[in-house]
């Protein structure tokens, strides 16, 4: 049965309108997000260590204009960027001078932290230069801090941040697998990569689960750096580099812009 011209009409009216409304909605969570500032946060995965080109600024925090956040902010131009993720960064040090610049205005954080508290540095130094036993014995002991005094350390940043930054998105980021599995790896045993995967996968489901139970966004990167671990002949992290002992086990520029960057432009 045909429909009547005043159906048709009526039809085309009230899409129309929908679709105005539609684009006025859209247009209007743009200009939001245009109007938000974004402070990203966090330790040397997100300033950048191992990427290269470092702002004279930054000093030893070492934020890259090849970290994620700078990239981040350079193709969506936020009405405020402030970047105070540092090198080394833990979560007390993140309490005690990295909360400056949030505030009502603040529509978008992101953070990484919680490597450097769990001894990131020593179970890698550990790792390489000591036995299977001592690795895996360093690692669980890691596990152990990881269970017991972690979450606690992860709440206090998580609630400062919501309380300085209300209406703020606030995407944390995870870290990577560090190894290629299979294979030969200069230096490391199967066991050791093994452990050490395991050991980032233990530290990003305690990490996720903390940022779950405040309403925080998890962005996990480990799917997009699989095939880029390292002795993977395609990696996206630096390996021990003992003339720049820093960049060591860093994301390079290819894994800031190709592995962290869509993931947290996905979650943002």
């Amino acid at each position: 049965m045909r429909r009547s011209r005043f159906a048709v009409f009526t039809t085309s009216l009230l899409l129309a309108v929908a679709a105005t409304l539609t684009g006025t909605a859209a247009a209007q969570a743009s200009e939001e997000a245009a109007a938000a500032g974004y402070v990203a946060l966090g330790d040397s995965y997100s300033s950048g260590v191992g990427a290269g080109s470092y702002l004279s600024s930054s000093g030893d925090c070492k934020r890259s204009t090849k970290a994620y956040p700078y990239l981040w902010a350079a193709a969506n131009s936020p009405s405020s960027f402030d970047f105070t993720a540092c090198s080394g960064a833990r979560t007390g040090d993140v309490l005690a001078s990295q909360l400056g610049p949030l505030g009502a205005g603040t529509g978008l954080v992101s953070l990484s932290v919680g490597g450097n508290d769990a001894g990131f540095a020593d179970v890698m130094t550990t790792c390489v230069l000591q036995s299977d036993s001592s690795c895996v014995s360093r690692i669980n002991t890691a596990k152990a801090y990881v269970d017991s005094t972690l979450p606690g350390q992860l709440d206090k940043v998580y609630s400062a941040v919501r309380a300085k930054a209300p209406a703020a998105h606030v995407v944390v980021l995870g870290y990577p697998r560090f190894y290629q599995l299979g294979g030969t790896c200069p230096g490391l045993s199967q066991t050791k990569r093994s452990a050490i995967n395991n050991a980032a996968d233990y530290l990003n489901t305690a990490i996720a689960k903390r940022a779950a139970d405040h309403g925080f966004t998890f962005g996990d990167v480990r799917s997009v750096f699989t095939g880029h671990e390292l002795c993977s002949g395609d990696a996206w992290l630096n390996s021990l580099n003992l003339l720049n002992i820093g960049d060591s086990y860093h994301p390079k520029a290819a894994g800031q812009s190709g592995g962290y960057l869509p993931v947290f432009r996905n979650a943002a």
